[in-house]
């Protein structure tokens, strides 16, 4: 009879980790939820482009943004060492932008490399 319980309750216990799998399967989690749809990657650079625009204390004249499927790179360079995080955060924030490779270097001589 020990043996017949122990058998059922590992029976109820599988049961309930495929209903769980099953349900959940689907479901975006980490970096992923919350993402809207995918947009084209020309509206992406744009987007960039704009946001590094908007933000004060971000020299973007020598950084250029490519994008695909989401993915968001820069490369060039900027005056300041802050400013290499600094894009890739603002780039990270614009609506759609899945992840950022940062290639950004700084330019030495041109800045004080804060």
């Amino acid at each position: 009879m020990r043996h017949t319980l122990l058998k059922q309750a590992m029976r109820a216990v599988l049961i309930v980790a495929i209903a769980t799998c099953a349900a959940y399967g689907g479901t975006p989690t980490g970096a992923t939820a919350g993402i809207p749809a995918s947009r084209p990657d020309n509206e992406l650079v744009r987007d960039v482009r704009h946001a590094f625009a908007r933000t004060q204390g971000l020299n973007a004249s020598s950084i250029h943004v490519q994008a695909r499927n989401g993915v968001v790179t820069l490369t060039g360079w900027v005056p300041q060492r802050s400013q290499i995080s600094r894009a890739a955060d603002v780039a990270g924030s614009v609506n759609g932008v899945r992840s950022v490779s940062n290639g950004l270097v700084l330019r030495a001589g041109h800045g004080s490399g804060r």
